[in-house]
């Protein structure tokens, strides 16, 4: 190894001043290193490493020399480990400006680094962890200054030095690695105060100065690696592991092995293999003897045998021994702190435990991990065939690296009986010991990454049934494909007592007969149905086993056979969880179970409004509590939908009225929606047409104008398609709440509030905005005319458009009998100003409140309802 001379040596840094100095040139030199690439910082990285392997003995020697512990073979092999495996695992790592890249979703991570590094170095590996720090900050574009221990300072410094010298050679700017020649406390801690990110390897205290450093600090905690042999393990394996990993470097390694714990039938026979192996087992006066020494006056451990030989370590005890006795064994019954066997010994001084069964075991290892070792190392010996005895020990042990079958020296540093786990001699402990990382210390940790976001809009879809059937007097030919397309065999039939009684299931029934599938009918279902209603049902449904669900009526029937249906495959589910909002439906908490398992859903509707044959929703209230649950998931989606007019025919004014109404307010929300896509636009303009077209006659004339009833029927099923993709907004969100409160029809509530919602949302400054990728800017307003325009409404600007539009749904409504406010239903004032607030407050909670172009606050929904009452 060529010597520099003393003038050759950069200047000394041996005060305040001097290192504050040296800390001003290593940032200018880090500044241009910022700039290279990463083919320059590659070229480098492998140079330093070249030249660390190279003088991998002579490091070694000096560090043995100068620090009088360890071994030189075991130092000769750590240093190599530093250059070489930490090369190997970091050599075709990215680290240099783009690191990763998603176009598709508009995702660039840029690798910056961190600046300069202060770096402790400990005295048990002064030359191997100063060779691993070097060469992580090198490729990481980071300048590193050193701290090393005052004991072990000429072999740091040279470590250092040589690969200095090699990266500058190789471009490194000058500089870009420096050192403290003389530490001193005043020193280190200025040195922690002044540089960007401490890493910080060695004691406990060193380790909390650099924690409370005011700087990022990685700093890592003691190990006490516990040992388990278990009564399955292969004993010559297990024993031989401890000692190769515990004579290496004299124990000098932090994730060594300080304890084993025999089980008490194997016990024996493992004490005879260590004696065999070259191991000495204390008697009871050697072991009180050794006791005295391990530990200092302060609980830590004893310096004077640290890295020291096991003969040496005897005779400061004053005990006799083979000079090639390779560990000292204590055999101990206690783990608590006051045995100084317990401890962490980092020398070749071990522990050695019986436990009458593994969950014993398992508590002592315990112990010893949370007594000295939190988060470190845990090892166990086993048969690879005892899973379930691995993953308690796992669960158990509160350590960052648990080991099995390892030798935990080797096995904790990584890539050597392993190679998944990041080679290096920094590890950290996690929260459990202090620390801010709970892994092995590699380049990711001395890089900042700048992650660079795109604007993306979601991919979004069109869902409908998988058969959707319309036209008058279809329901005989969908049918049929209950038997000759899906070979169904049991039917079940749910409706309302109504349309029971009055024969409008006859139609159906004829068909399942002449088909010859059996089935049964529940026809109890109530307005709002309960769940009480469909627990109902549920028996029914559950004694008969169908593997097809029919629902006939409106919303409230499709709501019930829906719920049914779901606890029919799904009993253990809970309506709480099922109700559990979401903010986008792919994205939500709960996931929605599969549904069709046992049956398929055909969905028949009898009016003109609800369109939830072809929709994810459904709602159901506990009549006990009066808890309402809105579910949605595309799961509830009916698989098939037959819409035949011949069902609508005699439907009564009000619910033509309500139900129309409803179905323009779905088509007008779903058109405005900050999720409304190409797809549901379509549906949307040409539901909003069909009901400006043929409401007013479908209401006047009934069952005497079948082209105005079958238009209707298209209508609410198309708008149905449009809000089930694109959702709905606040106007919904109000009108349920208004109907549970004041048990107005959900129609009408919807017409008492749209146009005020609409006026509401074309602001095109609101105080906030719905928040969906897709939705650029405010733009209800304009959505709003292309919808007027769309069914021949004009105006000179948008202005006019929006205000004629306005005018011609008022003049709908008045055509079809709805009253212009809630007051006007007979809803008493007093009544609906007890209830205001906590309307406005499930209003603004309600689900449909995500997705309205204007992002409501609840004192504007407050005014809305209000204006609603008493009229603008």
């Amino acid at each position: 190894m060529e010597k520099k001379t003393e003038a050759e040596m950069p200047k000394t840094v041996n005060s305040l001043e001097a290192l504050q100095a040296k800390i001003a040139s290593m940032k200018e030199a880090q500044k241009i290193f910022a700039s290279y690439t990463q083919e320059q910082v590659d070229k480098i990285f492998f140079a330093a490493a070249m030249a660390a392997n190279k003088e991998r003995i002579p490091l070694a020697k000096l560090a043995v020399a100068e620090t009088g512990m360890g071994i030189v073979e075991d130092k000769v092999i750590k240093n190599h480990y530093a250059a070489e495996y930490t090369y190997n695992a970091y050599k075709r790592v990215k680290t240099c400006g783009v690191v990763e890249e998603d176009k598709s979703f508009g995702i660039k991570k840029i690798a910056e680094p961190v600046g300069i590094v202060g770096a402790v170095i400990p005295t048990t590996n002064p030359t191997s962890t100063a060779i691993f720090k070097c060469l992580i900050c090198l490729k990481t574009r980071n300048a590193i200054l050193i701290s090393p221990h005052p004991r072990a300072k000429r072999s740091t410094i040279e470590a250092a030095r040589i690969i200095l010298e090699a990266a500058v050679k190789a471009g490194a700017p000058e500089g870009i690695i420096g050192w403290v020649e003389e530490p001193t406390i005043e020193l280190s801690n200025e040195l922690m105060r002044s540089v960007d990110v401490i890493l910080a390897t060695g004691g406990p205290g060193m380790v909390k100065a650099a924690y409370s450093s005011g700087k990022p600090a990685i700093g890592v905690g003691p190990g006490n690696t516990p040992v388990i042999m278990d009564s399955t393990c292969d004993i010559p394996t297990a024993v031989y592991s401890v000692i190769h990993s515990k004579t290496f470097d004299n124990g000098m390694i932090c994730a060594s092995e300080q304890s084993v714990t025999a089980i008490a039938d194997i016990y024996d026979n493992v004490k005879k293999e260590f004696v065999k192996r070259g191991c000495h087992v204390l008697s009871s006066e050697e072991l009180d003897k050794v006791r005295k020494i391990i530990l200092t006056d302060a609980g830590t451990v004893n310096p004077k045998i640290v890295g020291q030989p096991a003969s040496v370590i005897a005779e400061m005890a004053g005990v006799t021994v083979e000079k090639n006795t390779k560990i000292l064994i204590g055999e101990v019954s206690s783990v608590d702190v006051s045995e100084p066997f317990a401890h962490e010994k980092l020398s070749p001084v071990l522990a050695l435990y019986k436990a009458e069964d593994f969950d014993t075991a398992l508590d002592m290892a315990d112990q010893l991990v949370k007594d000295g070792g939190y988060g470190h190392t845990a090892a166990l010996y086993i048969h690879p065939s005892q899973t379930e005895k691995m993953e308690k020990h796992a669960d158990r042990m509160k350590a960052c690296r648990i080991l099995i079958n390892t030798p935990s020296a080797q096995g904790g540093i990584g890539d050597l009986y392993n190679f998944k786990l990041a080679p290096s001699l920094t590890l950290g402990c996690g929260s459990y010991g202090g620390n801010s990382v709970s892994e092995n210390v590699g380049v990711k940790h001395l890089l900042n990454t700048k992650t660079v976001a795109e604007r993306r809009e979601n991919m979004l879809w069109f869902r409908v049934p998988e058969k959707v059937y319309f036209k008058k007097g279809c329901l005989p030919v969908a049918l049929d494909e209950l038997k000759n397309v899906y070979g169904k065999k049991k039917a079940f039939l749910v409706t309302d007592t109504f349309l029971y009684k009055n024969g409008h299931t006859k139609p159906i029934t004829d068909k399942l007969d002449e088909m010859g599938i059996p089935y049964s009918c529940f026809f109890d279902v109530t307005p709002d149905p309960t769940l009480q209603c469909a627990q109902r049902g549920l028996a029914q449904l559950k004694a008969f086993e169908p593997d097809v669900i029919i629902a006939l009526g409106g919303g409230s029937s499709m709501d019930a056979a829906k719920i049914m249906w779901l606890m029919y495959e799904h009993p253990e589910c809970d309506f709480e969880d099922l109700a559990m909002d979401f903010m986008d439906i792919r994205k939500r908490v709960y996931t929605f179970p599969k549904m069709g398992e046992k049956a398929m859903m055909v969905s028949i509707p009898t009016s003109s409004g609800t369109g939830s044959e072809v929709t994810p929703f459904a709602i159901i209230t506990d009549e006990v509590t009066g808890t309402k649950w809105p579910i949605a998931d595309y799961e509830l989606l009916p698989n098939m939908a037959i819409i035949d007019a011949d069902f609508m025919m005699t439907q009564p004014k009000g619910l033509t009225s309500a139900s129309g109404i409803d179905a323009l307010t779905h088509a007008l929300e779903a058109y405005a929606s900050i999720m409304a896509t190409d797809y549901t636009d379509g549906v949307a303009l040409k539901a909003v047409k069909l009901i400006f077209d043929y409401l007013p006659a479908a209401y006047e004339k009934g069952a005497a104008d079948p082209v105005a009833r079958e238009k209707m029927a298209n209508a609410s099923t198309l708008a149905g398609m449009a809000f089930a993709n694109a959702f709905l907004g606040i106007c919904h969100s109000m009108a349920h709440k208004l109907g549970a409160y004041h048990h107005l029809p959900h129609g009408v509530a919807n017409a008492l509030l749209i146009e005020l919602v609409m006026r509401y949302n074309a602001d095109p400054a609101p105080v906030k905005m719905g928040t969906f990728s897709q939705y650029p800017y405010p733009h209800a307003k304009e959505r709003y005319c292309e919808i007027a325009r769309f069914i021949g409404i004009q105006g000179k600007d948008e202005d006019e458009v929006f205000e004629n539009f306005l005018k011609a749904i008022a003049e709908l409504k008045e055509k079809v009998g709805i009253k212009k406010t809630i007051k006007d239903y007979g809803i008493e004032e007093k009544a609906y100003l007890e209830t205001l607030d906590e309307m406005v407050e499930n209003a603004f909670n309600d689900q449909c409140t995500g997705a309205n172009p204007r992002y409501p606050l609840m004192s504007e929904m407050k005014d809305l309802y209000l204006k609603a009452y008493y009229g603008e």
